[in-house]
């Protein structure tokens, strides 16, 4: 029997391998991706005046990709602008997103860019885990750490034994030629949400990190934007492309953590 059904190589890193039909992500009959924009399918196109429109196309999110890979149901928590404060104040209440009909085996979280340097003004701070209550959510603090891990902890009142994949933000513009110390300190953000997730896996259970910031493409560059870019956002390709390092990476973590996911067909 080939040794690579059973031994994986320690010095793997999460993207090695591409798997495009899903992988051992698959063994998940059920994934909830809670996000903004880019977890909708968004397309940005300009019209005849030059003026900027915004269409969630569910059907192309990575999220519907994964499930097209993978043969699961896959429910789209997710709609372009969203943060994690309007989440919880609200969003979430009135999709009836926190019903358990609605409960998923795995829980994929790509929210930060609206709460941290969106255009709708959010600038929350990023906080730390010292934010959290771990026995209450509601009395966490009111900052985007905050707003995250209550998030993570209403689904797991609703479903504990759920597995939570945290995703990372890697860069999703170019940098400006002559950046402002706005967008600067933006991009010093994404370090700081890194590193604040991270330690969310630390903290909770059943917890895992998609780090795409350190190891996805470089999105910055001319040549990625030219072909998985719509503007400012991503084109069909590029969400594919999403979906495939999504389902790579979570096959990665449960072919290195076998142990963990022995028992999700219980969930």
């Amino acid at each position: 029997m080939n040794k690579d059904f059973i031994f994986w190589d320690d010095s793997e890193q999460p993207l090695d391998r591409i798997a495009t039909d899903g992988g051992y992500c698959s063994i998940f009959r059920t994934i909830a991706c809670v996000g903004d924009s880019l977890s909708s399918g968004e397309f940005e196109k300009r019209d005849a005046n030059g003026n900027t429109l915004y269409y969630d196309h569910y059907d192309y999110s990575w999220g519907q990709y994964l499930a097209r890979m993978c043969g699961s149901k896959v429910y789209n928590f997710s709609r372009g602008g969203m943060s994690a404060m309007e989440y919880c104040k609200g969003f979430a209440e009135s999709k009836n997103f926190w019903s358990p009909a609605y409960a998923a085996q795995a829980y994929i979280i790509a929210l930060g860019v609206n709460d941290l340097i969106g255009s709708r003004g959010c600038k929350q701070p990023v906080g730390s885990v010292e934010d959290v209550c771990l026995e209450d959510y509601n009395k966490n603090s009111e900052n985007f750490a905050g707003y995250y891990a209550k998030i993570i902890q209403r689904y797991k009142e609703i479903q504990p034994n759920a597995k939570f994949f945290l995703m990372t933000m890697p860069t999703i513009n170019p940098m400006p030629e002559n950046p402002n110390e706005d967008t600067l300190s933006a991009y010093r953000h994404f370090d700081e949400h890194a590193e604040l997730l991270q330690k969310f896996t630390e903290i909770f259970d059943n917890c895992y990190l998609l780090d795409l910031r350190r190891y996805g493409p470089d999105y910055t560059t001319k040549d990625f934007h030219d072909r998985f870019f719509l503007h400012g956002h991503l084109n069909p390709c590029g969400y594919l492309l999403t979906a495939q390092m999504v389902a790579s990476y979570i096959d990665y973590i449960i072919r290195h953590n076998m142990e963990d996911f022995k028992e999700v067909g219980f969930i």
